[in-house]
């Protein structure tokens, strides 16, 4: 086996109660995501990570592996992606099941290409010194024009020191081009998780997408099912 897929799924999500079971255009939440891993040709098997019996059985029946459900003490608010692929690797090595690379798809981003998630694999696996590969996409307003507040109460820029705003009002083609991490997916070596224990590490590929909304909030959700609404054809490449 060469790459395996990761899907995590905690259950006590506070901002959107059981979200990753959450229907979306009348799916789970979770399908999109275990559906999409089934339609990529590089993915090899396809494992969901919960702390619930009630998704593990859900999952099951989609058609993903649950060899376990994941302990508590890794699955609270604050508890590190790190802990559960940790995990899932101690569990494998176990077992002489252990991957060369994992495909980490996190189920907040549903609307994903398979086809793009086997160039994000492909882009990893052909590369010679990266640690990691990482999806982003380009920030519409540049990281440069934000802000923050200083020690002293005042804002000022997020990247100087200074608090003089004058020149964050320059047009945003000045700045240089800020991307944002999305979920849509992160390729890890195993070997260098082992060895270094670390997820990414300090050669990281950066994976561009297009602009892709994650689901932290209500909002968030009633934003990409309103997309998914009007637009059918995504359910039908993901879904059907």
């Amino acid at each position: 086996m060469k790459v395996l897929a990761i899907i995590p799924a905690r259950s006590g999500s506070k901002g959107i109660p059981h979200k990753n079971i959450k229907k979306l255009g009348g799916y789970p939440l979770i399908q999109w995501s275990i559906n999409a891993c089934k339609k990529a040709k590089f993915i090899d098997r396809i494992i969901v990570s919960t702390d619930s019996h009630k998704y593990a059985k859900i999952a099951r029946e989609i058609g993903a592996e649950v060899p376990f459900i994941r302990p508590s003490k890794i699955s609270k608010d604050f508890s590190t992606d790190y802990e559960f692929i940790k995990h899932l690797l101690d569990f494998l090595a176990n077992k002489n099941e252990e991957p060369l690379y994992i495909a980490h798809i996190r189920p907040t981003t549903p609307l994903r290409s398979p086809k793009l998630i086997d160039r994000a694999i492909s882009t990893f696996i052909n590369s010679k010194d990266a640690t990691a590969l990482r999806s982003v996409h380009e920030m519409p307003e540049s990281a440069y024009k934000v802000f923050e507040i200083a020690p002293t109460g005042q804002l000022k820029p997020i990247a100087f020191s200074d608090t003089n705003l004058d020149g964050a009002n320059n047009a945003r083609q000045e700045f240089p081009k800020t991307y944002c991490a999305n979920g849509y997916v992160d390729v890890l070596s195993v070997d260098y998780i082992k060895t270094s224990g670390l997820l990414h590490g300090n050669n990281v590929i950066p994976f561009i997408t297009p602009i892709t909304q994650e689901i932290d909030t209500k909002k968030d959700f009633e934003l990409i099912e309103r997309e998914v609404e009007m637009n059918n054809k995504i359910l039908k490449k993901i879904l059907e």
